[in-house]
This record gives structure tokens, C-alpha cells and sequence, in this order.
């Protein structure tokens, strides 16, 4: 597929010029194609080069295996997906009605809805913002919840008790110019709720190059708990705590082994070790919680 280098030859976090090569990645899910990780030197910010131009970057989702952008069940990690993301979604919930008395909720990056209809479900007041218009149509049929356009972001003027992005930072194709405002849309006092993959996991040290989670070129960054802190609090936050997801250890480590050809058996004796070796702040993705000053 076609795509460019804009904004690849400096650091989306910092702006910093002194790059390194971190690694160079296949896209195992989709294309093939090669793309190469890239460091900075100065803040230690991981992402992905060349970057597919925004008119480009939805080709790299049009697959119905795409499970964020999808209902499916076919195959054995779609199945587990479903089950895992049953028994999550009712602890995201309860996670968010313990971090906030308010019940205004923006989640981005909505996907086919499932958060946001469970937490409409639970008295929440939803505002869900999705860029894929086959997703937002899985979200009504499915879900019986209506989806905003994902660029109707920057002309919200309400302000939120709490904002989720599940698995959605490393897309955003904007970072810097999207952060700014959704700090702008959240409350004082009120949380910004982030789950992403962690780089600096075992499981990612152990897979290396075929770790799953670096989800070439879909993921355009990849975030270390350092990295993730840093650029939220430098927008008006207080970094209050991780949570480990520690299902998609294996989750992870059962695409990680699919793309190797490798076995189910060993996904899930990675997936253990990932967590059992995982400490505070090691786990294969993890939730942050941060509350605006």
C-alpha cells in the first residue's frame, strides 16, 4: 500500500530529533509490509515509520478479523476474545463509578459500541466518538447505541466527569493536536482513563519483533509507562495509578505465536510468565489512570 514519511523525522511526543532504530516490524495481519519502530533518544518515545498518509491508514483495518472494528467469532482467539471481553467490560464499569461521582462519559475510539452501551445500561450519560462507519453500524444494529463521527472531537464545547480511550492512543492519528483537546473536555478533578500495550512487557521482550501488540501500522505509537505519563501529565494531570490487563497477555501471546506458527501451549505458558514477571508496571497492556489538576 502506498504510504509517507510526514512527520517521521521527528518525535510525535517531543519533538526531538535524535532518533535510533529501535526494530523493524512485518505487518502480520494484513499487507506484509515492512515498517521500522523508531526511538528517541531524548524521551525515549517508540513509533512507527513510515507513517500511512490519513487518507491511506483505513485500508490498513478493512479485514473482518479486525476484532476492535468487529463482532466476529470465527477462530479460536476471536471466541476467547468475546469471553474475555464479557467479563471486562463489567470491570471497566466498575472502575470508572469508583474513580468519579459524575456520570458524563465520553469514550473514544467506541469501536462497535460494547463499553459505551454497558455504560449507557449502568446510568452513565454517553457520548461516543468512532472514525469507522461500519463499526458505528455494528453499534446500532448490535448494541442499540449511536456513535458519533470520530471528527466531531474538536467541536465538542461540553465538558466530561470521565474520558476512555480502550486500546485507541496508539492510533490517533493526531496525537499531539487530539490530546490537547480532550484534556480541554475534562473536568477538574475529573479522570482520563488510557489502556495501552506496553513495550517494555516480557512478553514483548520475549517475541521481540513478532509481538502482536506492535500492530504495525495500525499502532502508530507504542507506549512505555514513562513515555504514557509523561505526555499526559504535561497537559494538566495527575498520574494516579496501573492497572494490569492481564488477559491480554494472552490474548497477545496467542496472536504472537499464530504469526510465528507457533503453538497455543506456549501462548499460554508466555501469557502466565508475562504476569507473574509483570510487577507494578510490566504487564503486556495496561490501564492508567490520570485526574486533571
Amino acid at each position: 500500500m502506498e504510504h509517507t514519511n510526514s512527520n517521521t523525522d521527528s518525535c510525535p511526543s517531543c519533538g526531538g530529533t535524535h532518533l535510533e532504530v529501535h526494530s523493524t516490524v512485518v505487518d502480520h495481519f494484513l499487507t506484509k509490509e515492512l515498517f521500522v519502530l523508531k526511538k528517541c533518544t531524548t524521551c525515549t518515545f517508540l513509533f512507527t515509520t513510515p507513517r500511512p498518509s490519513i487518507e491511506k491508514i483505513g485500508d490498513y483495518y478493512k479485514s473482518e478479523d479486525y476484532v476492535s472494528h468487529s463482532s466476529t467469532k470465527k477462530g479460536l482467539v476471536n471466541t476467547v476474545y468475546g469471553w474475555v471481553r464479557n467479563f471486562t467490560l463489567k470491570q471497566k464499569i466498575k472502575l470508572i463509578s469508583r474513580l468519579v461521582t459524575g456520570r458524563d462519559l465520553l469514550d473514544i475510539g467506541a469501536g462497535t459500541g460494547h463499553f459505551a452501551s454497558k455504560a449507557k445500561q449502568n446510568s452513565w450519560k454517553v457520548t461516543g466518538l468512532e472514525p469507522d462507519p461500519d463499526a458505528r453500524k455494528v453499534a446500532k444494529e448490535l448494541n442499540n447505541i449511536e456513535l458519533d463521527e470520530l471528527n466531531l472531537l474538536h467541536s465538542l464545547d461540553k465538558q466530561f466527569d470521565c474520558v476512555t480511550m480502550w486500546h485507541v492512543l496508539e492510533h490517533v492519528y493526531n496525537l499531539n493536536e487530539d490530546l490537547d483537546k480532550i484534556a480541554s473536555l475534562i473536568k477538574l478533578k475529573g479522570v482520563f482513563v488510557i489502556a495501552v500495550p506496553n513495550y517494555t512487557s516480557f512478553d514483548a521482550q520475549y517475541y521481540k519483533e513478532e509481538w502482536a501488540a506492535y500492530d504495525v501500522p495500525r499502532h502508530l505509537y507504542h507506549f512505555s509507562p514513562k513515555t504514557i505519563v509523561s505526555i499526559i501529565e504535561k497537559r494538566g494531570f495527575d498520574f494516579e495509578e496501573i492497572l494490569p490487563m492481564k488477559f491480554d497477555s494472552y490474548y497477545v501471546s496467542m496472536l504472537s505465536e499464530k504469526y510465528r506458527k507457533g503453538s497455543i501451549f506456549n501462548a499460554i505458558r508466555i501469557g502466565f510468565l508475562s504476569n507473574m514477571k509483570s510487577g507494578k508496571d510490566k504487564c503486556s497492556s495496561q490501564i492508567y489512570i490520570f485526574r486533571k489538576k
